[in-house]
């Protein structure tokens, strides 16, 4: 019978060959157990160094003793040396375990490893002939045993369904999926280093609501069996961080979970990231000037340059972002000037002529929308602000002093993607009950995604809220971009996906 170190492929090989591994393996830890060396029962060990670091600090650290902790991903030689690479949060180096350093007995321990299994060494850093900076091994402890193969060494973990299932898999196989959620990680600590800088606040609102307002979105809905009643997770952070502005912190942010039942693609999962921060006494312009400065500060912090690059396309954060409204936007790139119609009738007499799909229910700014969806986004690669939206599609939103069909909104885009949505914040509570009021009717009409009235929120704009800008950012899209991952599913450690069956 081949040993499982002459195999190349173990996750390949036929049902019969696995099994085997299976068995050989649990048959291995079953000794260790019945020799009283039982690994799961190591509590901890002491290491000195990670990989990286004795690779860096090569010279301060040669013919020094270190310990590092890692799992064995490779072994070379099983005469009476062998060299293997042990990875660890940073990277991989070498190790060399000689028969004549470890003795005998602990030798013959060393053979019996498995890859995949995690293991404790301690030993002096060298150069060896070929000049891998290396370990020679003078200890090494098996601090965890690895009962099943890992995935064939040389093309790593290719199977895409298998790594989002496995993510654990997929970061032990693919170096650069591991980078990717350290560079989310420093994503989110630098939007917090710099609204912290800024005066901003970071607060915890609930993710279970009574009423899921805020955004245009189908809500996930449960029921609260302690006090009999129908609750639902939020699909956005806006309300209850609005009734803090009212109750005097005035910046405000929240970085967390929302959840909203549609569907799966490459820039949608149900449950995502969203970042939203409101300010007293700013509006939409406040927020285009914190959205440009902080988009350049994340870049520089996390990657280095203002300058990305997605997918082959370069976008510069250094330059001033473009201003232009939905209104230039779609006399831009569809030839119809939206100034030039007056009712929804004509609004949809021009959507059917330009093959425009539309409801009844839809009214001239709708259509505005859909025409903007349809001839617009693809084209705003480099960063865009999208300014002034029609009202129709913004219940939120205060009204522009100079024509009230549209409010003081934008959305920026990058690369043909929404990144972030922002308003000059309605906090006039007659009209905003009259914005409800539209709201449900058009619940009514079929709208499964229209807000329905937030008693509560009103009586806060009752009592008072001072002018306000607020913004909401996809954090996962952003992600994206700053890694150039091609879904959103790359930037998720743990997407969401459809149960296996047997």
């Amino acid at each position: 019978m081949a040993t499982e170190e002459t195999r190349v492929n173990e996750m390949a090989a036929p049902a019969e060959d696995l099994n085997e591994i299976l068995r050989v393996r649990r048959e291995k830890f079953a000794n260790l157990v019945e020799a009283g060396e039982n690994p799961f029962e190591v509590v901890k060990y002491d290491r000195t160094h990670h990989s990286a670091d004795i690779i860096a600090n090569f010279e301060e650290l040669e013919e020094k003793e270190v310990s590092i902790a890692g799992r064995m991903m490779s072994r070379r030689g099983m005469g009476k040396a062998s060299f293997c690479d042990v990875q660890d949060l940073k990277g991989k180096i070498q190790i060399y375990v000689r028969i004549n350093d470890i003795g005998e007995e602990n030798f013959a321990k060393f053979r019996k490893y498995d890859i995949g299994d995690i293991v404790g060494v301690k030993g002096t850093v060298f150069r060896t002939r070929m000049g891998e900076i290396s370990i020679h091994v003078t200890e090494i402890t098996l601090l965890s045993k690895s009962l099943k193969p890992l995935p064939e060494k040389y093309h790593g973990l290719t199977n895409t369904d298998i790594r989002y299932r496995q993510r654990y898999v997929d970061l032990i196989m693919n170096p650069d999926v591991k980078e990717t959620f350290i560079k989310r990680s420093k994503i989110i600590s630098s939007i917090r280093r710099y609204l912290d800088a800024e005066g901003f606040m970071e607060v915890e609102t609930p993710m279970l609501v009574a009423n899921a307002g805020g955004a245009a979105a189908r809500p996930f809905e449960t029921h609260f069996n302690a006090l009999d009643e129908d609750f639902k997770l939020r699909i956005s952070l806006e309300l209850p961080l609005k009734r803090l502005i009212v109750g005097g912190l005035e910046k405000v942010y929240e970085i967390g979970r929302v959840f909203r039942n549609e569907g799966l693609d490459t820039r949608h999962n149900p449950e995502f990231t969203l970042m939203e921060l409101y300010q007293a006494y700013t509006d939409y312009h406040g927020m285009m000037d914190l959205t440009e400065n902080m988009y350049r500060h994340v870049a520089m912090e996390v990657l280095g340059t203002t300058k990305i690059v997605y997918n082959g396309i370069e976008m510069d954060l250094g330059k001033p972002f473009e201003r232009i409204t939905m209104v230039e936007a779609v006399k831009k790139y569809s030839g119809v000037d939206f100034n030039e119609i007056k009712t929804a009738e004509e609004a949809k007499a021009i959507a059917k002529e330009k093959h425009i799909e539309f409801e009844d229910r839809h009214k001239k700014g709708d259509i505005l929308n859909l025409f903007f969806e349809e001839f617009v986004e693809e084209h705003l690669i480099q960063p865009t602000f999208v300014m002034d939206h029609p009202i129709e599609i913004s219940p939120l939103t205060k009204k522009k002093p100079s024509d009230p069909n549209y409010v003081e909104r934008f959305e920026f885009f990058m690369n043909g993607w929404e990144m972030a949505n922002a308003y000059s914040e309605l906090n006039d509570p007659i009209d905003q009950r009259e914005r409800f009021k539209d709201q449900e009717e058009q619940l009514s009409q079929g709208n499964d995604e229209a807000n329905t009235t937030d008693e509560d929120f009103l009586n806060a704009l009752e009592i008072g809220m001072p002018p306000t800008g607020g913004i909401g950012f996809g954090i996962d899209r952003m992600t994206m971009l700053l890694t150039d991952s091609a879904a959103i599913r790359d930037v998720l450690l743990f997407p969401t996906m459809k149960s296996e069956k047997e």
